[in-house]
């Protein structure tokens, strides 16, 4: 009973924020506090995905496949903001195992100064050629033409998406993992408020069609960065920026580049192979390509949760190294992968046992709601295999070591996934079951890869 009333305090803490020292704390206890809210922070992230494509889905298999190709190009800005946030994870939460909040604060600041720059060198490209980016992926020029609002709307306010991964990095890296978590869940709201009324021109409200999708999560994610910042100021969080911190440091970020550049690198080569799935599928036609896309937000939603868990791992694993505690750092890494592999094992099973269900909550067209059942069942299968495999990737880059994942991404993705996907699909004739079958072996390829290096130790003496 007590040890239930103490799991419950725990729950109740964690989600209300808490000032423990994660490298003195329980391990148990520090995976509990951050591992929480960083999973609800995760949902929150993938509602954003699902709300959007719930409604779209309305508007049937084309609006559904703009989304759908939209999302495999706008993953170029996710693989740079999360590069870039996985770079500030790993310095503020160095600087913070150092015990040194100034540093941690000035590099947080050098780290937003760096997203809100490269973030305008991809909006002004992607408005201008949104429509043609469209056609390049596979779209005709007809529903290019009608369509692109949604492409050009999410492409131009790429800023959001930037400084919400890197300020909620800021934060989870500092400890401070439910200030994170009330930030997504803040934006999801409005977003869910906003999305039905703009799509579809209900009540006050315009009907924009999908571009309304688009109108709707910019303004929520938007709404959502400017909490973040009203925090960062004035929050009294463990960061805390001031006028002091408001100074361009071009050594810091220079690090923080260099660092990022590998995470980037990551993230570009999982986003270039996907992009590359999505335009093999294509070739199936437009059912198939919203089929896949559905189940690819199912997939995103219910994994999400464990990216959250593993981020738990990168922050004890930067904050521990910091304190020069690299044992209990490791053992950070393997408690919570497992932990990890049995939550999303489990949820693996239900969705290969009852796929038709889900996919059937977004659409009900048969071709597409047959192709999302088959693409669901068959990456689920892999679930088990992913849990491990993410805890593993997030230790490396916990530690500022972003090299090691890049050259395991490059192996996994680029030599195995794509030329495995083609062959399957196109030479064996296995159509678009083919490129599914593929993802499947690819990502377990990589978490055996990561768990035989990541045994080598050499991820424990990198300098940040």
């Amino acid at each position: 009973m007590n040890s239930l009333k103490s799991l419950f305090r725990d729950i109740a803490e964690a989600i209300a924020g808490t000032e423990q020292d994660f490298t003195e704390v329980n391990l148990g206890r520090a995976i509990l506090l951050l591992s929480i809210p960083a999973v609800l922070e995760m949902i929150m992230e993938s509602v954003f995905v699902v709300v959007d494509i719930f409604f779209v889905s309305k508007l049937g298999a084309n609006a559904v496949a703009t989304v759908g190709i939209t999302e495999s190009l706008i993953t170029i800005v996710y693989a740079i903001s999360f590069g870039l946030a996985t770079a500030t994870t790993s310095m503020v939460s160095r600087r913070i195992g150092e015990k040194d909040q100034y540093k941690a604060s000035q590099t947080a600041f050098q780290a937003i100064l760096t997203g809100v720059t490269v973030s305008f060198l991809i909006a002004v490209p992607g408005v201008i050629f949104s429509e043609r980016l469209l056609e390049v992926m596979g779209v005709s020029a007809d529903i290019a033409r009608k369509l692109s609002g949604y492409t050009r709307i999410v492409v131009g306010s790429n800023t959001v998406i930037m400084l919400l991964f890197i300020i909620n990095a800021i934060f989870r890296s500092a400890g401070d993992a439910a200030v994170a978590m009330r930030v997504l869940w803040m934006g999801n709201i409005i977003n869910i408020i906003l999305d039905p009324c703009l799509i579809f021109g209900l009540g006050p409200f315009p009907e924009l069609g999908v571009a309304g999708a688009a109108v709707a999560t910019s303004t929520g994610r938007g709404i959502a960065v400017l909490y973040q910042f009203w925090l960062l100021f004035f929050g009294r969080k463990r960061i805390q920026l001031s006028s002091d911190h408001l100074r361009v440091n071009f050594r810091i970020i220079g690090r923080l580049l260099r660092i990022s550049i590998g995470s980037i690198g990551q993230n570009l080569i999982g986003t270039i192979s996907w992009i590359g799935l999505v335009r093999i599928i294509s070739i199936f036609g437009n059912e198939i390509v919203a089929g896949y896309t559905i189940a690819i937000r199912i997939i995103n939603f219910v994994m999400l949760p464990s990216w959250g868990i593993s981020n738990a791992a990168s922050t004890l694993v930067g904050q521990n190294l910091g304190a020069n505690k690299p044992a209990r750092a490791e053992k950070a890494v393997m408690v919570t992968g497992w932990v990890n592999m049995i939550l999303l094992g489990a949820v693996g099973l239900i969705l290969v046992i009852f796929p038709s269900w889900f996919i059937n909550v977004f659409i009900n067209e048969k071709a597409v709601l047959d192709s999302g059942t088959e693409c669901l069942r068959i990456i689920s299968i892999g679930f088990i295999a992913y849990g491990f495999g993410m805890v593993l990737v997030n230790s490396f880059n916990g530690a500022g070591d972003t090299a090691t994942p890049l050259k395991i991404n490059t192996f996994a993705y680029f030599i195995i996934e794509i030329p495995l996907a083609w062959f399957l699909a196109m030479t064996l004739g296995m159509n678009q079951q083919g490129v599914f079958v593929a993802i499947v072996i690819a990502e377990t390829i990589m978490t055996l890869t990561a768990w035989l290096v990541f045994r080598r130790g050499k991820w424990k003496l990198k300098k940040v």
